[in-house]
């Protein structure tokens, strides 16, 4: 069993987490509280960009959707005339700068993601540990509009309008804080989110918007072909999930009718040959993130699926609605 693994099965299957993790908990508490409270009063600067910056985070670890929202919001932008830039760490690459992304760039340099997004929306990408200077390439690239792809706690660079994602299925586990539980922030954070989005699951928070993520092909790792992901129904196949949330990919292949042989690997893992090669002749399907990392040991069963965030349209409206007036705002010097 890998790490992350064994701490999933505490965070998500245990109410109470084993009595030595607690320490490290309030500790955790401590100090994030401490952090936040010395830039709510300004004893710590936050770092404001001439640009409006709307931030898509969460308040726990792994995944629960924030990725497929920050291309969503980047597309539904664009369709309005903006320009945006995407911002975000680049967790997973070795990039010690700040830099931009291409869609031709290393993973092992700028990290899975990155080129995911950079890939999928075609704007500019931005990544770094210092994300005041790496928004500021986005300001010298030409952007209106910088969408920071996580970064809810990194309270160095300010923002106008906060998106927070929660797993309608996992919500807050254990509710307890990191490493006891998968919290970075306590649940009462959500009182001062500019909209609160529910990734799938069957109940949504009071005041939340509910999103889904949805699939419809599996693209081919090697060359241009595409096919439905419902031809692979009623076949088993291997499925490949490097994400914070394996279980959530193999559940969406299973709902299109597609038995899964099911292989969880560790966030952002650095994949080999012998991760997604079997003495089968079955499918391999892969995440779209884990695509990124395969394109050179893949051979013609390799497969990945793109999944693509969507809402009921007068929710939609709703969240674009509160990103727009945010941008506007800051338009007006408000």
């Amino acid at each position: 069993m890998s790490v992350q693994a064994w701490f999933n099965r505490i965070w998500y299957e245990r109410r109470v987490p084993p009595w030595w993790l607690l320490p490290f908990s309030l500790a955790y508490g401590a100090a994030a509280g401490s952090r936040r409270y010395l830039y709510a009063k300004r004893l710590r600067r936050s770092t404001r960009v001439p640009l409006p910056v709307i931030v898509v985070g969460n308040l726990s670890v792994g995944g629960t959707g924030k990725t497929p929202l920050v291309c969503w919001l980047v597309a539904r932008l664009a369709d309005l005339g903006f320009k945006p830039g995407v911002v975000t760490r680049g967790f997973g690459g070795s990039a010690g700068s700040v830099r931009l992304v291409g869609a031709a760039d290393e993973p092992s340099i700028v990290g899975d993601e990155s080129i995911l997004l950079a890939r999928r929306t075609g704007v500019p990408v931005a990544i770094g540990r210092d994300r005041p200077a790496a928004s500021q390439l986005l300001v010298n690239a030409g952007c209106d509009v910088i969408v920071s792809d996580d970064g809810l706690q990194h309270y160095a660079l300010a923002r106008d309008c906060e998106i927070v994602v929660i797993d309608g299925d996992r919500r807050f586990g254990n509710g307890w804080l990191l490493p006891a539980g998968p919290l970075r922030e306590t649940p009462a954070r959500l009182a001062s989110a500019d909209a609160i989005v529910v990734n799938g699951g069957r109940s949504l928070l009071e005041g939340a918007l509910g999103m889904r993520l949805e699939a419809k092909s599996a693209l081919s790792l090697i060359g241009t072909a595409a096919k439905p992901l419902d031809e692979f129904a009623g076949q088993t196949v291997h499925a490949i999930a490097g994400i914070g949330n394996p279980e959530r990919f193999f559940n969406m292949l299973r709902a299109h009718g597609i038995e899964v042989v099911g292989h969880p690997r560790p966030d952002h893992a650095q994949l080999q040959a012998g991760d997604i090669c079997f003495a089968d002749e079955r499918p391999v399907l892969m995440t779209e993130k884990d695509a990124v990392k395969c394109r050179l040991i893949a051979g013609p069963r390799h497969w990945y699926v793109p999944v693509t965030a969507s809402f009921e349209d007068s929710e939609s409206k709703v969240l674009l609605g509160v990103v727009i007036d945010a941008i506007q705002k800051r338009a007006a010097g408000a």
